[in-house]
Order: structure tokens, then sequence, then C-alpha cells
């Protein structure tokens, strides 16, 4: 499958975040990760709707939303019409992930799903055929800069064997720790959309560093 590169807008500077769309664009990136967290779900709160909104006025940059919240269904209208081109959302929050996945389908946006790095992979399997992506999170969700967890690989091969196995036509998604040299360990696991941060925001060379996650290459 084709390696994608997903930035974390959590990393971008937010006061100047119009050219930083721009800069990566420039750069071959194909997505901006958005990152919203409640409070509740995470112990954290980010940002919402109008900075979404904001972002695609300027931006036809694909918008991959990550509802980090209690009720993710509540919201899923509101995030599509704010611009959203991928909405995932925790298989550990308080909605019900068919019904979500639904209403994520019937606005016409790409549905995904989310797990937390202690859940185990079979806690997707069932909702595969329903999905376009699943996003496997390498770090505890909540903020960025974090370390890369490992054990966390064997549950991205688990998955891609599974969405194999199955027949289907499903991306698997990264979050947390990435950089050229995780990427390349979770890209041989089966995963084919990559969430940086950091890595890419601070890189002298944003084009090399993205390059270096799509392939095996120093950076």
């Amino acid at each position: 499958m084709k390696n994608y590169v997903s930035a974390s807008v959590l990393s971008a500077d937010m006061l100047n975040l119009g050219s930083e769309v721009l800069k990566l664009k420039n750069s071959g990136i194909e997505m901006l990760h958005f990152d919203v967290m409640d409070g509740i779900f995470v112990n954290n709160i980010t940002f919402g709707l109008p900075i979404l909104q904001q972002v695609r006025k300027q931006s036809d940059i694909t918008l991959d939303v990550h509802l980090m919240i209690k009720e993710p269904a509540k919201y899923i209208k509101r995030f599509a019409e704010a611009g959203a081109d991928i909405i995932s959302f925790h298989v550990e929050s308080d909605s019900d992930p068919a019904e979500t996945l639904k209403a994520i389908r019937s606005c016409g946006v790409s549905p995904a799903v989310a797990l937390k790095p202690a859940t185990p992979a079979e806690t997707v399997f069932d909702l595969l055929p329903y999905l376009d992506m699943v996003l496997v999170m390498t770090v505890e969700p909540g903020f960025g800069g974090q370390s890369f967890i490992p054990e966390t690989v064997d549950k991205i091969r688990s998955i891609r064997s599974k969405i194999t196995e199955m027949g289907l036509d499903v991306n698997v998604e990264v979050d947390g720790g990435i950089n050229s040299e995780t990427a390349a360990v979770v890209r041989r696991a089966g995963a084919n959309v990559l969430v940086s941060g950091s890595y890419l925001f601070h890189a002298a060379d944003m084009a090399a560093a993205a390059n270096a996650l799509k392939e095996d290459m120093i950076c």
C-alpha cells in the first residue's frame, strides 16, 4: 500500500498556522492530523471546530481528525461540516462504535477507529469491514512529544494481518513517537499512514524528513 505522512498540528506554530500548512503541502505531506481533546477522555484540552474551519478555508490538504473525546457521536456532523476528510474516534469512548461509524460515513467522511496502547487488536476486528482506517496509538493519548511504545508493534502486525486475511482495503495509521527510525519499524509491521509532529516541524528540511518517514533513509 502507498505510504502517507500526516503532520500533527500539535507541534505546529499556531500563531502562523496558515504558513505552516502551506509549508506542509510544499514538502509533499498529504495530511494534517488534528488531535481534538476534551479534557475528559484524556487529561488535556486542545482545539476544535473553529480552527479546523479556518484551515479548511485556506487549504485543500486532507484533514485527518482524531477525536479523543468522551462522546464523539455527538460531534460527527459538526466536524464533517467543518471540513474533516477523515474522522477517527476511540473504541474506548462512550459512543457506540457501529452507530458512530455509520454517522461518519453518512456525512461523506472516511471513518476510522483509534485504539489506546493497551487495547487489544481483536477489539476492532469485527469493525474492519466498515472502516477506511485503523489508528493505533503508539503512545498514551493526550500529549505530544512522548516516546514510542515498542509493545504496540505486535498490535500493528496483527491488525494488518487480519485486514489482509479478510481481503480488505484499510489503511493502518500510527501516532506517537514517530521518526525515521520508528517509522521503518511500524511500516514493516504493516502501517502505511504515519503521524508525526515534532520530528517534522523541527526538521531543518521538512521535505527530507517526510521522505525519511516513507522510506528507509536517514534524516
